[in-house]
């Protein structure tokens, strides 16, 4: 493979996690109930319903509350979407220090991830999501180091 090849599949893939990054952030951001998105992990680990636990009056604004929580959460993943489109952008990952920084870097992000996942909530569906990111991740890397040896 020729290295313009080489080089886009090493900043593409991590484009595209920074676009589905953004995707996910703006859905948690939007959703009138985000916390239906992941209802059964979220339910595995309250162990009740989100129609239980809303029916007692004490929690007659929780969803407020969880909406509040779900925006600001929405925020952060669009946040950091978008500052891995500009880490790209700005770098071209031409070097061999931008492309192992952003790969330490999501591998560090991917591996509290899956640690929380798999400890928490083994359940939910976001989890082919990560294992698409991985994937992604793994091509960048497998590409890099081609670069570098050729």
């Amino acid at each position: 493979m020729n290295n313009k090849t080489l080089h886009n599949l090493a900043w593409t893939p991590i484009s595209l996690i920074g676009l589905v990054t953004i995707f996910l952030g703006v859905v948690w951001l939007f959703h009138p109930e985000p916390w239906i998105l992941d209802r059964t992990p979220n339910e595995f680990i309250l162990k009740t319903s989100f129609k239980e636990l809303f029916s007692a009056s004490i929690n007659q604004h929780l969803p407020d509350y969880l909406i509040m929580i779900y925006k600001f959460f929405g925020w952060w993943v669009v946040s950091i979407g978008l500052l891995l489109l500009t880490y790209v952008y700005v770098t071209r990952m031409g070097t061999n220090l931008a492309r192992n920084a952003i790969h330490t870097m999501i591998a560090g992000i991917l591996s509290g991830v899956y640690l929380m996942i798999f400890r928490f909530i083994p359940t939910t569906p976001f989890l082919y999501g990560i294992y698409g990111i991985t994937a992604l991740l793994l091509l960048s890397l497998w590409t890099s180091k081609q670069i570098n040896q050729s």
